[in-house]
């Protein structure tokens, strides 16, 4: 993206940092697989916000002194034999030049120039808890400025998750159209593998066909370990051993998504791996498929968050005692839970430039109200496992079906609608 969008974000920042306060961001560091091979960097994802910068180990610090928001970034120096072996660094001088910082200094002298800019400052807002030993720095940063004048007075620290994350909750049209195409992948993918999957192979090759699919349309990075699940595995909710050889019989759950320039889709389809669902499973397939559409139809703008997640319940309730699953009235059941037994998750959750994305649910004390620019997934399911005191015809059924949806001022936009959720048209795609 062109990096003004980046800066522009930045000076944001001044509608939402008090006067006199500082925002510390710490980016990622290099993580490693064994000995010396590293994995491939994967930049913190508010630090990405704020910068579109992806060097390991560097670090942003915005400054509101009242009259204007300045941003400083420390990042590795310019190094001629590292970057023989790992690449370009842009160093100081070019996190000034290219990527519009105010000023930047090399990630080695962060111990001794950090007190310095915090130095008079009120508040310090920063991630906490969410980066190993980063809470001690920056207590020590805090306590060293704060002995450099007995006079000033203390800073406080405070938590800045909530501040960025809600920033990053509402997506702009740069964001929008990176999701886009972050779904496209990821569906088109899903009608690829669903034409090609046999009885006899293997959930571990169904995962590869995802990477390949994801990987030659551009998503180089799954945005999180698929689930691919065959049988009774996909009652186990975040099922990821992907080792098992699929039976003609047996429904397929696959919960997968590509990440695509940083952005994260997320998709679940439920599928028979012979081509055609067996009554039973279909009965339970139209339940979630309802609460599914049924949600989805309730994202929109000044709905309750939660309105979603209370519909599908209602749906799936009232389709178990249909089915004989649950016994008594449905409206009692519902009210004392005795669907989750069956449907114990959440309806979804925000999308972003992170699977789980940022952003908080609640506002003002209550549940927080959908607005344009928002992207959640709605992922109703059904899970009955062998263990459960129910008639063997049941058993070992497990069902999700997930969609991304952006909400818009007029209403929805299912970003994921390529990949067929309607039974027939499944079993016409997989004939």
């Amino acid at each position: 993206m062109d990096k003004n969008i980046y800066k522009k974000r930045r000076e944001s920042l001044k509608h939402h940092l008090p006067d006199g306060c500082a925002l510390i961001i710490p980016g990622a560091d290099l993580q490693y697989r064994n000995s010396d091979s590293s994995y491939a960097l994967r930049q913190e994802s508010s630090f990405y916000y704020l910068s579109g910068f992806c060097e390991a180990s560097s670090l942003m610090v915005i400054l509101n002194s009242g009259e204007n928001i300045s941003s400083i970034v420390f990042v590795p120096p310019k190094d001629k034999l590292k970057e023989i072996w790992d690449g370009y660094r842009a160093g100081p001088v070019g996190a000034v030049e290219d990527y519009f910082f105010d000023q930047a200094f090399e990630n080695s002298k962060i111990d001794d120039l950090m007190p310095e800019l915090l130095q008079g400052i009120k508040r310090i807002y920063y991630p906490i808890g969410k980066k190993a030993g980063f809470d001690q720095k920056v207590i020590d940063w805090t306590c060293s400025a704060n002995s450099k004048d007995r006079h000033s007075q203390s800073i406080d620290i405070v938590d800045g998750s909530s501040m960025i994350g809600n920033l990053r909750l509402i997506k702009d049209e740069h964001e929008i159209e990176i999701m886009k195409r972050a779904c496209d992948i990821s569906a088109e993918s899903f009608v690829e593998v669903m034409k090609a999957i046999k009885p006899g192979d293997n959930e571990q090759l169904i995962e590869a066909k995802f990477l390949y699919e994801f990987g030659k349309r551009g998503g180089r990075f799954p945005a999180y370990t698929p689930i691919v699940a065959g049988g009774e595995n996909a009652c186990v909710l975040h099922y990821i051993e992907n080792n098992k050889d699929l039976n003609k019989s047996d429904l397929i759950l696959v919960d997968a998504g590509c990440e695509y320039k940083m952005y994260a889709s997320d998709i679940t389809r439920t599928f028979p791996v012979g081509g055609k669902f067996s009554d039973e499973q279909l009965a339970i397939y139209k339940i979630v498929l309802r609460a599914n559409k049924a949600a989805i139809d309730a994202v929109k703008v000044g709905n309750n968050i939660m309105e979603p997640q209370l519909i599908s319940e209602k749906i799936i309730t009232e389709g178990l005692v249909e089915l004989g699953l649950l016994k008594g009235e449905a409206d009692i059941l519902h009210e004392q839970g005795a669907f989750k037994d069956f449907y114990m998750h959440k309806i979804g959750h925000w999308l972003g430039l992170d699977v789980h994305d940022v952003g908080d649910y609640m506002e003002d004390g209550d549940f927080m109200k959908f607005k344009p620019g928002m992207v959640t997934t709605i992922e109703p399911g059904i899970y009955i496992s062998s263990s459960m005191d129910v008639d063997d015809k049941w058993k070992g059924i497990g069902i999700r079906i997930e969609d991304d949806i952006l909400v818009t001022e007029s209403g929805n936009v299912n970003l994921t609608a390529k990949v067929p959720s309607d039974p027939a048209e499944i079993e016409k795609l997989m004939a």
